[in-house]
């Protein structure tokens, strides 16, 4: 083979491992909640910061809302919620990835039945039915309120941003996690993670606390209590030792142990409860006939109050709720009790306790052991939650982070860990797996006319992830299918089972095993299995990487000899050598790969069909065993050892043994609930865009309105000024006053649903009729500030020259030469002669005449002038006297006279070297060397001080703008 070929290839792979350009470097976390989202961003010169909302909060209510074709987003669209409850749409999470039977659904329809949600009749998943044209889909909601938030954080950041990480429940399963992936996609961001939210939460928590971790596990409870659910989390904190280009570091990791979850347990309920109460209570006064529960806006009304007064009751002991015209015009107003809320939820703080035994028992550990239990979210802020917190936890229970804040901030500073733009210090995180997943197929059995059933785990309860697994089938030779599904959920309870959704989460069918097998037949050929790579990405997402037939090869004596001399044996070597350096090193990282990613070792046939490396690592000899057995066998190996080596030394050739893997085909058929996808997906892609173009179109014209009703309104106000009316004629005034009053009239007439494009042309002629006006009046006032700066330039460089020229007469040298200061002579000469020309001509006009004597002539003609005086100040600068230069032509010739007569005094010579080069080095950067000369004239250093007074002295001078004010740019570099 060409050695160019293989040396182009080789520059080919060192290219393609070149990390690619940066697009964007800001990059957000969105803590999406039920009832709430926090954004937080990190961008160059800002770490970490939650980004505001456009009424300047940090957080934003996670609701939409529809009304006249305008969508509205959070606090607007909330309050239009409470007048038209039907078109906004509000805690939505809940909904994702859910068919319209699950229980949830059926919960969230009871508690909102102003929505009429309706089955979507290809997936049976939720639709809103908006009106009778248009539906939406949970994914489209949230699609907007992510593209909102993405908004916000562009906002704040100041630049693009289109990589996040977004918070989801840790109980959320694969179709939910694909489906808010889907959303995210809609709205256009790029997902680098979802991180389960307590995960996030327990990273804020540890970021800050690096060095309170050693070895020795701590393990942290974190008890969210959120709007709809409620989680424990136990998290392990540890220093953990990771190899990574070949260093180890120690670095804190954070495990999560142990998970408990009530997925119906939160401040919604709390609220939803109140409602209903107060509801009552209306009705009991009978202001009206008319029930309360049957009106929409009345029950929209007394939801808001009861949120309020939850939140109040959690400081005080009562309060009192008020509506006004909650139903026929009638106020209400009641007295209620913190008591009454707490008999109200009563069962609900009873459950408190559910979550907190789920992660216990999870985690395999007891109370005694938990360093501290945290509280996140604002659900715990509920005193009764907190008193039962105690009595169970019997510690005090710690208030040490923002509730609010805490996953957002987390989640963001694993975006920048993540993203490419930023550097971060490494926090190692690894989640758990909530609901084990297993692999189904069937295997024929001897004697048996039906197939055997078999079950093999392949993420276990709390196993961690990310994390790859490999199933390997040893006896399938033709093709077969096998499900992937959820396992042992005996733990969890029939409405939980439900919530859940199907079981089934995928069938793979895999074709071509039988030729695959038939390809690799022989006697010198071992089949190893067909193998299955799963994958748990640090999503939380089940993935089915790829199958393949793997066997072990004996080569014979004629296949290892044409190996050797085959070009691309040789070629895949230069390749090895280039990155590993030698076979050796190669063979030593071969032996540092986990376990779960190296060979597997051999199975046997009947016992190990379709276990994972984790199950045979499980029937294997316990190690000590194991190690005393292998000792035995190397003993008993190494006179055969001995053996092949002689025959090695005597020529004959060691069998070599090669892995070939066949690709299998496989096809991943999803189950459980579809998929946004194909027709449906562009659909909401182009639904999504044109409401999304809309928006612009109107803030656009809100825009072009707003700027041309203000242009006219301040000009109108012009015209009264005395400046205004000066500069310009009566009919000039009264042109102007006529057009404004006309685009008045048609404003507040015909103008008001206008397109932005015509209120633009509006206010484009408008600014080109004013335009004169305006840039006349402008130059009016600012002509005597600037004929005043030239006035004080002019009399500062003549000064300057009256100076030169003393200095050139008085110095031997000649500082400047004659040629150089009449130059600066006449350039003064002229400018005058024509600031005194065009002051009498600019005198003689009227103010409403176009002026001749302009602003920027005057600057023009100041840049001219200081032109030629910084030529002479930058010259003196550098000037040199020359009886300096002669004294060191002298010091040098001296010098050399004596190295002949007298030894060499190498540190005398150095130092003389040393200020010689120094001088001149000084010489050449423009730098004055300050000696005082002999007549007792002041130095160039006292000279420049003096030039540069105001123009009052003597020998005054502008001050030297173009000098270096000594500070460098600041360069930003963010390092979290």
């Amino acid at each position: 083979m060409d050695i160019r070929f293989c040396v182009s290839f080789l520059l080919m792979v060192v290219l393609l491992l070149l990390p690619s350009e940066i697009e964007s470097v800001a990059v957000m976390s969105v803590d999406l909640g039920s009832e709430w989202m926090k954004i937080a961003i990190v961008s160059p010169g800002v770490p970490m910061e939650i980004a505001l909302n456009k009424e300047s909060k940090r957080k934003t209510p996670v609701t939409i809302a529809f009304r006249d074709g305008e969508r509205t987003f959070g606090e607007d669209a909330a309050t239009l919620g409470v007048r038209f409850p039907k078109n906004s749409y509000s805690y939505l999470l809940e909904l994702l990835g859910k068919r319209v039977d699950n229980p949830v659904v059926q919960l969230y329809k009871q508690r909102f039945p102003y929505y009429n949600i309706v089955p979507d009749p290809e997936r049976d998943t939720v639709l809103f039915q908006h009106d009778s044209e248009t539906l939406y889909s949970p994914e489209e909601l949230l699609a907007m309120l992510l593209h909102r938030a993405r908004e916000f954080a562009q906002d704040s950041a100041g630049q693009p941003i289109n990589e996040a990480v977004l918070t989801v429940p840790g109980f959320f399963n694969q179709a939910e996690r694909r489906a808010l992936l889907k959303a995210a996609e809609l709205a256009g961001l790029k997902i680098l993670q979802l991180m389960n939210d307590y995960t996030a939460v327990a990273l804020n928590y540890g970021i800050f606390r690096r060095k309170d971790f050693n070895e020795t596990p701590q393990y942290i409870m974190f008890y969210d209590m959120g709007a709809t659910s409620t989680s424990a989390a136990i998290v392990s904190y540890q220093l953990v030792k990771t190899k990574e280009k070949g260093y180890v570091e120690t670095n804190p990791q954070l495990s999560i142990i142990g998970v408990g979850y009530d997925r119906t347990l939160g401040g919604l309920e709390m609220q939803l409860r109140l409602r209903d109460f107060l509801g009552k209570k209306f009705n009991e006064m009978k202001k009206t006939s008319n029930d309360v529960f049957k009106n929409p806006r009345a029950m929209a009304k007394l939801f808001k109050e009861a949120g309020r007064l939850k939140n109040v009751l959690s400081a005080n002991a009562d309060h009192f709720a008020q509506v006004e015209g909650l139903l026929d015009e009638q106020d209400f107003k009641l007295q209620v009790m913190r008591e009454d809320f707490e008999t109200l939820c009563s069962d609900l703080f009873d459950r408190v306790k559910g979550p907190i035994d789920q992660a216990l028992k999870s985690s395999g550990l007891t109370l005694d052991v938990i360093n501290h239990v945290i509280l996140v979210g604002a659900g715990t802020r509920v005193p009764k939650v907190q008193e039962k917190l105690s009595e169970i936890v019997a510690m005090e229970l710690g208030k040490s982070i923002n509730t609010d804040e805490a996953a957002a901030m987390g989640a963001v500073y694993k975006a920048a860990d993540l993203s490419n733009g930023f550097k971060v210090k490494k926090f190692l995180t690894k989640d758990a797996v909530l609901f084990p997943i297993q692999v189904v197929f069937e295997r024929d059995v001897e004697g048996s006319a039906s197939p055997k059933h078999v079950k093999r785990t392949l993420f276990g309860p709390m196993n961690p992830f990310p994390q790859k697994k490999i199933l390997t089938f040893n006896k399938h030779q033709h093709d077969f299918s096998f499900y992937v599904s959820y396992a042992e959920l005996d733990h969890l309870s029939h409405l939980e089972m439900q919530a859940l959704g199907p079981l089934n989460l995928s069938r793979v069918e895999l074709t071509g095993v039988a030729e695959a097998v038939a390809k690799h037949l022989g006697n010198n050929v071992e089949s190893k299995g067909i193998k299955a790579h799963f994958s748990m990405d640090e999503s939380g997402l089940l993935n089915l990487a790829n199958v393949e037939l793997v066997v072990e090869k004996t080569l014979t004596e004629e296949e290892l000899a044409a190996q050797e001399e085959s070009p691309l044996s040789k070629l895949g070597s230069t390749i090895s050598n280039f990155f590993t350096g030698s076979e050796e090193k190669k063979e030593e990282k071969v032996k540092e790969k986990p376990v779960n990613e190296g060979e597997e070792k051999k199975q046997e046939p009947e016992n190990n069909e379709g276990k994972t490396k984790e199950e045979e690592r499980k029937d294997e000899k316990p190690p000590q065993q194991g190690r005393a057995e292998e000792t035995e066998e190397k003993k008993k190996e190494a006179p055969n050892d001995a053996k092949n080596a002689s025959k090695a030394g005597n020529g004959e050739r060691k069998p070599k043994v090669v892995v070939i893997k066949e690709e299998i085909t496989s096809f991943e058929d999803k189950l459980g609930v579809p998929d946004l996808k194909g027709k449906l997906l562009e659909e909401a892609r182009n639904k999504i865009e044109a409401l999304n173009e809309f928006d612009r179109q109107r803030s656009r014209r809100e825009s072009a309105l707003n700027a041309l009703e203000s242009f006219v309104f301040d000009a109108q106000g012009k015209l009264w000024l005395d400046e205004y009316q000066a500069a310009a004629t009566e009919e000039e005034i009264e042109k102007i006053k006529q057009s404004c009053s006309e685009v008045s009239d048609w404003l507040y007439d015909k103008g008001s649903d206008a397109e932005a494009a015509t209120y633009e042309a509006k206010l484009s002629e408008l600014k080109t009729l004013t335009g004169p006006l305006y840039r006349r009046v402008k130059e009016h006032m600012e002509r005597p500030e600037a004929l005043a700066a030239l006035h004080s330039m002019l009399n500062g460089s003549s000064n300057f020259l009256a100076s030169a020229r003393n200095m050139t007469t008085d110095s031997p040298d000649g500082l400047f030469t004659q040629v150089e200061l009449d130059t600066l002579e006449k350039v003064i000469k002229e400018t005058q002669e024509w600031k005194t020309t065009m002051e009498e001509e600019q005198s003689s006009l009227p103010p409403s005449a176009t002026p001749k004597l302009t602003v920027k002539s005057i600057t023009e003609k100041m840049a001219l002038l200081d032109r030629e005086v910084k030529y002479l100040v930058n010259k003196a600068k550098i000037w040199k006297p020359k009886k300096l230069r002669d004294d060191i032509v002298k010091d040098t010739a001296k010098n050399e006279t004596d190295e002949e007569v007298f030894p060499k005094n190498e540190k005398s010579d150095a130092e003389k070297e040393a200020k010689i080069e120094s001088e001149e080095t000084q010489e050449d950067k423009g730098e004055p060397v300050l000696e005082r000369e002999e007549n007792g004239s002041e130095t160039l250093e006292e000279a420049e001080a003096t030039l540069s007074q105001p123009q009052e002295s003597t020998t005054g001078l502008p001050e030297d703008t173009s000098s270096n004010s000594g500070e460098d740019d600041a360069t930003t570099h963010t390092e979290l």
